[in-house]
């Protein structure tokens, strides 16, 4: 029986992104020793997506994205400004509405409001 997924995201500066995602996305978490804080993420689902053989910008072989969802973006990003987080501009897809949240490492991490039907309460 599978009991859930863990995620792993390599950052230039893992403290500074850990500090992030505990302060700023107030993600709990438990620190499996030395420092190492391994976070309680949000329900979590997965697609898989047709790779056409040439990657673009800002994609991966497996695993390629990470996504934090909400269910109203503008005012997510309106409290995380709040906080000294950038983004990029909000970008309107066929699946919802998107951007991208600077991390303290350089790296990012996508965040959207989904126009879709999710699977996260089934």
């Amino acid at each position: 029986m599978i009991t859930g997924a863990h995620i792993l995201l390599y950052s230039q500066n893992s403290e500074a992104d850990r500090a992030f995602f505990r302060d700023i996305l107030q993600l709990r978490s438990v620190d499996a020793g030395g420092g190492w804080l391994i976070f309680k993420l949000p329900p979590a689902e997965a697609a898989l997506h047709p790779d056409d053989g040439e990657l673009k910008p800002g994609q991966h072989q497996l695993p390629t994205q990470f996504y934090l969802m909400c269910d109203n973006l503008p005012s997510l990003i309106k409290s995380f400004e709040a906080k000294k987080v950038s983004f990029t501009p909000i970008a309107q897809e066929r699946w919802g509405t998107r951007t991208t949240i600077k991390l303290p490492s350089g790296g990012e991490i996508g965040l959207y409001q989904p126009s879709h039907p999710t699977a996260l309460n089934l």
